[in-house]
């Protein structure tokens, strides 16, 4: 118990009361390894006299000098590892060379020339000692510290290359995982032992996840390809290991290796597909030195378009959004992004002067508080600013909530995107892309069928190409995960929280992208439009929502609990489809979408109304929102919008 407390109370010191006891200790051991050396060679342990004394000095006056420079006071104790020792090798090298010098090539009266052989190597050894020897006191403390707290997790490590090796030496110093083995798939690895672990191939996995009684397989493959990394993840599925993915090799190196810093798999490896790297040509096109405005800046897909946007160097970049708390959080974190500086406040909106601008910024941001729905304002903000390339990403998208709030939706939706349009119009905007959605495609609810409605609009504003010169495009893709909303921050949440998901239908399929690659898309998309495009992602394969959530279940380490599998862990609750929801979403009206110059990016062939007749039926629509009649405005919609069945109708297609 008192060695437990005293390794506790030398833990918890100030760093420089650390650093002040282990000179102390060491100047103790430089005059223990004196008296000894000179023990050894006379045979005698009586007391110093004369010139004797000049060892402790020359000693100790050698000796600190050299371990201050090259560090030895600067390590942690409880971290040290090779780099280490490596730096006190270099250190005694040269502190034997003066010692040698001073005491056997020069010499001094009374003290045997073999002290300055014997000295030195007793030194290193003692100093060596003492150094590992604190390391592994305190490392043993701090894991029995650790285990009356928690289970450590056993991990195997997938992949026994350089960031394998790399990880077990981190793990190895860190203590918070236990790595028992490595897996890998090269013939001349397997049946080797690495650092003490032995190398097995991945045939017979489960054997040895039983045998080890493992916990974690932490994936240290960052060359594979996303298509063998999907293979090994499909492999671990249902085999009751949580699967996690490589830190920072920075971190690993520096042995400073945390469970934290062990990430989860990430949306693609969740997806299960690999992912086409963006055309640079096609993102700078339209925002390389232009001033770019974003709309909904604060929102999933809004905030991506900007971190994406900031990378391409426009002159600047507007950011409108009508949540306060949102709107603050895009702009600090594009301010640390550009130049991490603190916080110099937010700029008011909606004053004659409505931008933030500093010498030190490389590019100016301008955080607008704003509503789409008011047009004026709006209006203001563009001619103040005077941008070319506008991103609208601003809507309400989330389908139950517009589904109750029908008129709330459609005037944010359309007639919010009819003020962006219509400022766009009249500031000269050269280029305007409208974020859309596969929910517009015979659309079921109200809020697919807004967005439908929001893409009327600015196909029939293209259509008046000769009376401006602004070129209006929309993008529609599916599902974002990691968005909010999205189904896999809910089911990460509900797995934290020991179940149950829950579930609308088992058999609900949806479209599925992740957030940055879904923005880039946008961006390309953007410069390839002529005016009037609708342009369509293309998002692999559909996903069946209720495979992803077994497959974040069985990922997380965690069981399935049903009829056949009463035990399991984590239960899947379906509670029945919602108003307006679909079994599955469609990304196109007609068939036959063209190519474009991205693999990724196709242009559909949609019908579309003239600007005319849509006027006539926005007025009317207009009419029906202001009268909150609900059946009326469902009317509207149907007469709009081709294929709409409100009231979750043709949930089948």
């Amino acid at each position: 118990m008192l060695i437990n407390s005293t390794k506790q109370s030398l833990s918890n010191l100030p760093r420089s009361n650390k650093r002040g006891l282990v000179m102390f200790c060491d100047v103790l051991i430089c005059a223990f390894t004196v008296w000894l050396a000179f023990g050894l060679r006379l045979d005698q342990w009586g007391h110093f006299q004369g010139s004797q004394w000049w060892t402790f000095i020359f000693a100790i006056g050698f000796s600190f000098p050299l371990f201050i420079v090259f560090g030895l006071y600067r390590a942690i104790f409880r971290y040290i590892g090779s780099a280490a020792l490596a730096s006190m090798a270099r250190v005694f090298i040269i502190y034997t060379g003066l010692f040698f010098c001073a005491f056997t090539l020069i010499g001094v009266d009374g003290v045997p020339r073999s002290i300055g052989v014997i000295q030195p190597i007793l030194l290193f050894i003692a100093i060596g000692t003492s150094r590992y020897f604190v390391r592994y006191w305190l490392g043993s403390h701090n894991n029995i510290h650790k285990s009356l707290h928690k289970t450590r997790p056993v991990a195997l490590i997938y992949g026994a290359g350089s960031a394998g090796r790399q990880l077990a030496a981190g793990l190895a110093s860190n203590k918070e995982i236990l790595a028992k083995a490595f897996i890998d798939d090269d013939l001349h690895l397997q049946g080797s032992t690495i650092n003490g672990l032995s190398v097995y191939p991945n045939d017979g996995m489960q054997e040895l996840i039983d045998r080890l009684d493992i916990t974690d397989v932490l994936l240290a493959i960052p060359s594979a390809s996303q298509a063998r990394r999907s293979e090994i993840i499909a492999s671990l599925n249902g085999r009751g290991v949580r699967v996690r993915t490589l830190p920072g090799l920075i971190d690993i190196a520096s042995g400073r290796v945390r469970i934290s810093d062990l990430h989860d798999l990430d949306m693609n490896d969740l997806l299960g597909r690999a992912v086409v790297p963006p055309e640079v040509r096609l993102l700078e096109k339209n925002i390389r030195d232009q001033v770019v405005l974003v709309t909904g800046a604060g929102g999933s897909i809004g905030g991506e378009l900007c971190r994406q946007i900031i990378k391409f160097s426009p002159k600047s970049l507007v950011l409108i959004d009508n949540s306060e708390h949102s709107l603050y959080l895009i702009y600090e974190e594009l301010k640390k992004a550009l130049i991490g500086i603190e916080d110099d406040g937010l700029a008011a909106v909606g004053g004659d002067q409505a931008s933030l601008s500093h010498s030190v910024f490389p590019i100016k941001l301008v955080p607008c508080l704003a509503s789409v729905r008011d047009g004026d304002l709006l209006l203001k903000i563009f001619r103040t600013h005077q941008p070319t390339t506008v991103f609208h990403a601003a809507a309400y998208k989330h389908v139950p909530l517009v589904e109750q709030n029908p008129a709330e939706g459609i005037r944010n939706n359309v007639f919010g995107t009819f003020n962006c349009a219509q400022a766009s119009l009249e500031c000269g905007v050269s280029n305007f892309i409208l974020v859309s959605t596969d929910k517009a495609v015979r659309p079921t609810n109200i809020m697919g069928a807004s967005k439908r409605i929001a893409e009327l609009v600015l196909q029939a504003m293209a259509g008046i190409k000769d009376d401006h010169s602004t070129n209006f495009s929309m993008v529609r893709f599916g599902n974002v995960l990691g968005s909010s909303g999205s189904v896999a921050p809910l089911f990460s949440a509900q797995i934290a929280a020991g179940g149950p998901i829950t579930l609308t239908h088992t058999e609900v399929t949806r479209y599925f992208m992740t957030i940055p690659e879904a923005a880039q898309l946008v961006i390309q998309a953007s410069s390839m439009a002529v005016g009037g495009d609708v342009f369509v992602l293309d998002m692999g394969e559909p996903v069946r929502i209720y495979d992803l959530a077994v497959k974040m279940i069985y990922l997380s380490g965690l069981l399935v609990r049903d009829e056949a599998h009463p035990h399991g862990d984590i239960e899947i609750k379906v509670t029945g489809l919602r108003p307006g929801e679909k079994l599955y979403e469609e990304l196109l009206i007609g068939d036959n979408p063209q190519p474009t110059a991205h693999p990724k990016i196709m242009k559909a062939l949609e019908e579309s109304l003239s600007w005319d007749e849509l006027e006539q039926e926005l007025e009317k629509l207009k009419i029906a929102l202001d009268a909150n009649d609900s059946k009326l405005i469902k009317d509207m919609l149907k007469k709009l919008v081709p294929g709409y069945q409100p009231n979750g109708g043709g949930v089948l297609g």
